[in-house]
Parts: C-alpha cells; sequence; structure tokens
C-alpha cells in the first residue's frame, strides 16, 4: 500500500496505482538464492497487499526462515524538513501503543516490529538504501536481503508466489501450496478480469476518486463484481472449488476490511459484506484458518486509515463498528 501523496490521477479524476519499482526473484541460481536467515519482510498490518503475504509466511511455516518487521499503523513524517507522511517503525524505547476511538485495544504490542535488521526509521528508508529513484512510491510490502542489502522486490502478487515456492526446502509446511498448476489459467483470468481492477483495487478506485463521475464508475465495477463473487460463492466454497488458492487469500483481504473501513471511508456503501450470505460465510471461512487470523488486527487496520489521511477525515476520528463477527462458524467445510 503506497502513500496517498504518491497516487496517480488522471484527468477525468479516476484514482491510477502506479506500478511497483522492484521487481526482482529470488530463485536458486540467481543472485537471490534461497537462504534461511538472509530475507525480510516488511509489512503494514492494515495494508491488505502486505497482510496477505505475511499470511503467505505463516502458511508455509517460514516463521524461522523469513524475518519479518511491522511499521505503526498511522502515517508520520519519514523525514526531518520533509512534509512527506508514510509507514514508520516503532522504536524499542518507545512507550506501547494505545487504541484509538474507543474501539478496542491491540492484542499485544507485537501488532508493532520495529526494523532491528537495517534500523530504518521507516519504510522510506528501505527504499533510500536500495537506490530507489526520486520520487519512488514507499509502498509495502517489501522483501529485503540482508546480504546484498537491498530490496529485491515490492510487488505484493510476486512476493507471495515467491514465499509460496521458493523456499520450500527450508519452510516446515511446504505440502502447502496455493499455486496449483492446474488452476493457473483459471486464477490468472479470474483475478485479471474482475478480483484485481473491480473488488482488491476497486475499493481505492472508490476511495480516492475527485470526481463523482469516476467515483460511480468504481462503484459500479465493485458491486458488480462482488454481486458476481456472491453467486459464484453459491455453489463453491472457494473461488475455483474446493482448493484454496492465492486468489481466495487477495480476496480475503479485502473483504475483510470491508465493513469495519470501507463502507465508510471509501463510501462503498451499497451493501456491507454482512448483507452478502456467501461472501460472509467466505470471510469466516478463510479467517478460521489460525495462520491467516492472526494477520488480522481490526484495531489495527481502523487506526491507519482513520488516522492516516487529514484530507479525508480531519480529526482523525475512529468510527466505532468493527465489522461482523469473524469467529462465528461459516458452515462452508462440508461444500
Amino acid at each position: 500500500m503506497s502513500q496517498s501523496g504518491e497516487t496517480q490521477i488522471s484527468g477525468a479524476g479516476a484514482y491510477v496505482r502506479k506500478p511497483s519499482t522492484f521487481r526482482d526473484s529470488v530463485a536458486t541460481g540467481s543472485r537471490f538464492e534461497p537462504e534461511a536467515g538472509r530475507y525480510h519482510l516488511h509489512v503494514a498490518l492494515a495494508c491488505p497487499w502486505a497482510c496477505g503475504t505475511l499470511s503467505m509466511l505463516y502458511l508455509k511455516g517460514l516463521e524461522g526462515v523469513v524475518g519479518h518487521s511491522i511499521v505503526h499503523p498511522t502515517w508520520q513524517r519519514t523525514k526531518l524538513g520533509d512534509e512527506h507522511c508514510g509507514w514508520v517503525y516503532k522504536s524499542p524505547g518507545d512507550a506501547p501503543l494505545q487504541s484509538v476511538g474507543g474501539h478496542g485495544s491491540f492484542a499485544c504490542d507485537d501488532a508493532l516490529r520495529p526494523d532491528t535488521v537495517t534500523g530504518a526509521a521507516s519504510i522510506r528508508d528501505l527504499y533510500d538504501m536500495a537506490g530507489a529513484e526520486p520520487g519512488a512510491t514507499y509502498s509495502t510490502p517489501v522483501l529485503w536481503d540482508t546480504k546484498l542489502k537491498t530490496i529485491v522486490n515490492n510487488e505484493s502478487t510476486e512476493i507471495l508466489r515467491m514465499l509460496n515456492g521458493a523456499f520450500d526446502e527450508l519452510a516446515t509446511k511446504p505440502d502447502v501450496d496455493l499455486y496449483p498448476a492446474e488452476l493457473e489459467e483459471e486464477l490468472a483470468s479470474l483475478n485479471e478480469s474482475t478480483i484485481y481492477p473491480s473488488i482488491n483495487n476497486g475499493v481505492y478506485r472508490s476511495g480516492f476518486a475527485r470526481t463523482q463521475a469516476a467515483y460511480e464508475e468504481a462503484m459500479g465495477a465493485l458491486f458488480g463484481a462482488l454481486d458476481a463473487m456472491e453467486e459464484r460463492l453459491a455453489s463453491r466454497r472457494f473461488l475455483t472449488g474446493g482448493q484454496f488458492t492465492w486468489l481466495d487469500l487477495r480476496l480475503f483481504h479485502t473483504l475483510v476490511r470491508f465493513d469495519p473501513v470501507y463502507i465508510t471511508y471509501f463510501k462503498t456503501n451499497v451493501k456491507r459484506i454482512a448483507d452478502y450470505p456467501n461472501l460472509l460465510g467466505f470471510t469466516r471461512d478463510v479467517y478460521s484458518n489460525e495462520a491467516i487470523a492472526r494477520t488480522i488486527n481490526i484495531s489495527h487496520i481502523k487506526t491507519h486509515y482513520f488516522t492516516s489521511h487529514p484530507h479525508l477525515n480531519t480529526y482523525a476520528i475512529v468510527p466505532k463498528h468493527s465489522g461482523p463477527e469473524l469467529t462465528l462458524p461459516s458452515g462452508r467445510a462440508a461444500m
């Protein structure tokens, strides 16, 4: 997830996401060999893209292989004398993080993990260390190489695939595979036609639109896609059947943020996910996976969105509602 000041707006007022800039891969025989302890993942728990990569790390049992750090939820100044605000780290000696807005507390202070690998005070520092061009988007997730002291990759979909397969000889759960070869074409098609443009990125296109026409176009695509996925999941446990895949993971991380944040903050208020029986059941079903649930901190998520964009929420008031109860049985396991 990038800082809003670094987004692009089209002439029609539509939000346009900038492409990622670091696109190398961890692979045997490359300059980035798979090695235990060499790589470090930098994530924001609020960011659906970054949180998905952390979910994959846990799903594969890579906690002892790839380290990770977690930024503070509220964007702050990233450099003295500079107005840029973005992801920063909590220092080890700082006071414990307090919850905001009376909507519950953080599960534990482990929701913030300073970068003890490079000592970076912000995600921007990592990009500067890696020689990023001026004006780069200081986004999460970031996969960092501690040996070469550079960023390997900052594109979430590519980091997902790397964590899924590149470290299998080191993983405690090497048999977990969210990229089944027999479903690759179907998953790619569904992602490119619907899930990414209309849902994952669709909520941002709605929330950051600067004209009514751009907003309504994004909203039409978003709810058309949600309606289609509601119908699709009526007869399938997951998007392509009985097997949980990377695309289900990506969809989940948008849906789980929808009612607590997007319906209010991004004005995506035609319906709630709670109004879609199959989408709600799907969200609860995925949340029942402990490796994924441990990456979800609703208080952290709400704190980020509602305290990081003064132009959208001047007084940083955090709404009370935290979305539907996620721990209730989904009733979908037998599908």
